[in-house]
């Protein structure tokens, strides 16, 4: 099996490979893209092989002690994400807020004024007296 990570930066190609049985092994390649004739509208890219082409071998095959390890894969504490209050993803990414706000009172609410439906001074006194009569509640012993 045959691993590739191919990098395009215009018209070079630089290719990293390895094949399986080989593990250990990394090939890099350096390449030209040339675009030939076709016979159809778009061109036919072919690579040529310029400049440098290695293999690299990794040699080093263990693993550091288990202290040693915990100490370098450590993370600062500033480079942890804060978690943000009331806000959740669902199963395909998308984001949800909860919003938390005071009651709000729907007769002082703010709508769009219309001649007919304003209210003229009289109704204005009238409602303010109505306001300030104290209410009797009559209670049965």
């Amino acid at each position: 099996m045959v691993y590739y990570a191919v990098f395009f930066l215009l018209r070079i190609v630089l290719s990293f490979f390895t094949i399986r049985v080989f593990a250990s092994l990394v090939n890099v390649c350096h390449c030209r893209c040339v675009l030939k004739k076709s016979g159809c509208r778009t061109p036919r890219i072919e690579l040529e092989e310029m400049g440098p082409s290695f293999d690299l071998v990794l040699r080093r095959t263990h693993l550091a002690s288990d202290d040693l390890y915990k100490l370098a894969h450590r993370k600062p504490k500033a480079l942890k994400a804060k978690k943000k209050k009331n806000i959740s993803h669902n199963v395909l990414g998308t984001k949800f807020g909860r919003v938390h706000m005071q009651k709000q009172d729907l007769a002082k609410l703010q709508t769009r004024k219309m001649k007919g439906l304003r209210k003229r001074r009289g109704d204005v006194v009238a409602e303010d007296q109505d306001a300030q009569a104290p209410e009797v509640v009559k209670v049965d012993s």
